[in-house]
């Protein structure tokens, strides 16, 4: 029999995102899916703090998209309050501990947040959509498409 020994920090990494919970006033509300291949292909693969922070901000970035209608977009506010908001239109990492979000602010200027995971602060926000796009553009189905052909 073969048995797979994993240090305390690859359990606890493996554990962490097999094990998503939570709990919304509305119970219709859906909670964040985790897709099969990232728990299980996964779960025995070292990753930096910057790859998990970035794989599970792909999750809620998509399961938020999900709760938005066809006249919203999703953006970030920055915690504390500073900066203001910024549409997501690309999202990346930098091992082992660095989380980029690429987009524009609400003036349409181009902006680049680049953030250390322990300062991690992400607020989702909706905002309407351009009015000049027809449809509003969805980066979590981008970002998780992503997932799936680099896992």
């Amino acid at each position: 029999m073969d048995e797979v020994i994993e240090t305390t920090a690859e359990y606890a990494e493996s554990a962490v995102l097999a094990r998503c919970h939570e709990v919304h006033v509305d119970p219709n509300t859906p909670c964040t899916e985790i897709p099969d291949n990232l728990v299980n292909e996964n779960a025995g693969i070292a990753k930096s703090p910057a790859q998990w922070a970035y794989e599970r901000l792909i999750l809620y970035i998509q399961n938020f998209e999900k709760t938005l209608d066809n006249e919203h977009e999703v953006a970030m506010g920055f915690a504390g309050g500073g900066p203001g908001t910024l549409r997501i239109e690309g999202m990346g990492y930098f091992d082992p501990d660095i989380v980029t979000f690429y987009g524009s602010d609400p003036s349409g200027a181009k902006t680049q947040l680049i953030q250390h995971v322990s300062q991690l602060g992400v607020m989702l926000r909706a905002l309407p959509k351009p009015p000049e796009t027809s449809q509003p553009t969805r980066i979590g189905f981008r970002l998780a498409q992503d997932l799936e052909t680099s896992a």
